[in-house]
């Protein structure tokens, strides 16, 4: 546990902070059998990701999947599964995050939007060279997984 103690600048007392992790998702977008979707980055770290974001308080985790998706993506999306939670302090490198990676579907034409500059579709053999965070470790246990 990490925490550190600071004084109240009103009353003068001492007060506790806690670091705590960051909860996350992060979603693979399936697109009918044209491949998953990845977004470029307009803010760092730069690269292609994984749509997703950070989970607002008093939002599940499925909300928060469907919200980021459309976010960024400007798809509609039927979360299918949980694929895994991904929580090495490092796999962010501006904070401690822990991401729950959902498997989505989705129709349409996908947009980039918010957090995106740039969208495509892509599949395990033709995968971007600079992949962000810990996205590329995302994908290869989703690409060896069978489903």
């Amino acid at each position: 546990m990490s925490r550190r103690i600071i004084q109240c600048p009103k009353c003068q007392n001492e007060i506790e902070l806690y670091q705590n992790p960051l909860p996350t998702v992060d979603i693979i977008i399936e697109m009918e059998s044209k491949g998953i979707i990845l977004i470029k980055r307009k803010n760092p770290p730069y690269g292609w990701a994984l749509p997703g974001g950070f989970v607002d308080y008093g939002e599940s985790l499925e909300k928060a999947a469907i919200r980021e998706a459309k976010e960024e993506t400007n798809l509609d999306v039927k979360l299918e599964k949980q694929l895994h939670t991904y929580s090495d302090p490092s796999r962010d490198p501006r904070h401690h995050s822990i991401s729950t990676v959902y498997i989505a579907k989705a129709k349409g034409v996908p947009q980039a939007k918010d957090d995106a500059v740039e969208i495509g579709i892509f599949n395990e053999s033709n995968l971007p060279e600079e992949i962000a965070f810990d996205h590329r470790f995302i994908l290869n246990d989703y690409f060896k997984r069978a489903f």
